[in-house]
């Protein structure tokens, strides 16, 4: 392995401490437990490791690395491929079309990166074999318990017969290591500092009738005003009514179940993360492994049975020091034994006006990446021919045969009627608003 010519194609001068430890613990340990904070350098310090291990002479997948959500599992693929070390890499996660992860997987790549739940459908459709498998990383484990993907995690590590190498990532400190992830007698790398291992939460209790409590979610909601919120229930029906009360008052939201079309989710999802909508309301189901930004307010519309449950729910706020509010909403009849009785009540006694405006709309485009069209193509493409400013452009996700793209609410209109019958690519597309 040269270093040296990685380093160079990463742009990278020369490790960090932390890096240089994790490469030299993987010389002589097959057990280790890497905690850094979150932007300090751990995909490259675990994927150095794994490249050290890599057999040029073994067709098939000889090292797995699982990530708690697409985005991880993007960037991993991204810094793999950026090394230039002549082998293949593919990721696989949720949203992301089965049939082409099938056919990348027909020539298996020596690296595969992808969330649990997708690779774990993988292993059990024999898509690829687990038998060359040496190697595996368990990145940011402390989010993917959070988000409740160990059982997918206990399935994939006890489908490999053959692991010599094991290694796990972690932003904050733990406690204990499951048992699932075969980890004994680890290295333990340690750059975290105390006081990043907790995120700064903030609990309050919103007491309301049964009767009224449709009601005060929503006057809830527009107290806490422009920022974005998460509601938690424990039934579908819970999340429809909420979802239709919202719609009512003109507040952008989104569903989130496992009653709903997986497209219908998938918009949910994407408006929330590009802040065309500002509440997304979901199950406890649906919930685990979500990918969505950090967010700043989770309301229990309903409490869960369990404080597992309830932790989980807790984890899609602050993290690394970031601030959340968490509303717990019970009824005096209600009691729970993970509840604190001495929460802070929060004040709902005053009038609040609903915020309705949202500064992103979602655009729909009839083109993507089968097209070659990508992000840089509709920058430019709404830049130039559109008349927008890059600052009115925000999130921009470009699929397989489409692509969605956040785009200013006040240039909305404006744009849409500038790009009625105009090309991408040399290609006539449809742009209308990404339909709810």
């Amino acid at each position: 392995m040269n270093t040296t010519k990685i380093l160079q194609n990463l742009h990278i001068d020369a490790l960090n401490p932390m890096q240089t430890n994790a490469l030299s613990a993987s010389e002589s340990k097959n057990n280790i437990i890497l905690l850094s904070p979150t932007g300090s350098g751990k995909t490259v310090a675990f994927l150095l490791p794994i490249l050290s291990k890599l057999n040029k002479e073994v067709n098939g997948v000889q090292a797995v690395i699982l990530a708690p959500s697409r985005e991880l599992a993007l960037q991993i693929e991204d810094v793999f491929k950026k090394m230039a070390t002549g082998f293949k890499i593919n990721s696989c996660y949720g949203g992301h079309s089965t049939k082409i992860e099938v056919n990348n997987l027909s020539s298996p790549p020596a690296v595969l990166v992808g969330t649990p739940g997708r690779i774990a459908f993988h292993i059990r459709e024999n898509n690829f074999s687990t038998n060359n498998v040496s190697s595996f990383v368990l990145d940011e484990f402390d989010k993917a318990l959070e988000m409740g993907f160990q059982n997918d995690m206990d399935f994939i590590i006890n489908s490999f017969k053959n692991v010599q190498f094991r290694m796990l990532t972690s932003a904050t400190n733990l406690k204990k290591i499951p048992d699932f992830t075969g980890i004994e007698n680890p290295e333990r790398i340690q750059f975290l500092k105390n006081e990043e291992s907790q995120p700064d939460l903030t609990y309050k209790k919103v007491i309301s009738k049964s009767e009224e409590k449709l009601e005060t979610v929503v006057k809830l909601v527009s107290k806490i005003g422009k920022e974005t919120v998460v509601i938690f229930c424990n039934h579908r029906d819970a999340v429809d009514r909420i979802s239709e009360a919202l719609t009512k008052k003109g507040v952008s939201n989104g569903s989130f179940h496992g009653g709903l079309d997986q497209s219908d989710r998938e918009r949910a999802l994407m408006k929330f993360r590009n802040k065309s909508s500002r509440v997304l309301i979901t199950t406890d189901l649906a919930a685990r492994g979500l990918d969505i930004p950090e967010i700043g307010h989770v309301i229990h519309y309903q409490i869960p049975d369990k404080e597992d449950a309830f932790i989980h729910r807790n984890g899609r706020t602050a993290r690394m020091k970031a601030k959340g509010i968490i509303y717990v909403m019970i009824t005096n009849e209600e009691h729970f034994d993970f509840i604190d009785p001495e929460m802070p009540l929060e004040d709902l006694s005053g009038n609040y006006k609903t915020e309705n405006a949202t500064d992103f709309k979602t655009i729909y485009i009839s083109a993507g990446k089968k097209d070659k069209v990508n992000k840089v193509d509709i920058v430019g493409y709404l830049i130039k021919t559109g008349g927008l400013n890059k600052e009115d452009i925000g999130l921009i996700e470009v699929k397989d045969t489409q692509a969605f793209v956040a785009v200013s609410s006040y240039k909305i209109k404006a744009l849409l009627a500038s790009l009625e019958n105009t090309k991408l690519k040399n290609k006539k597309v449809k742009i209308p608003l990404a339909r709810d």
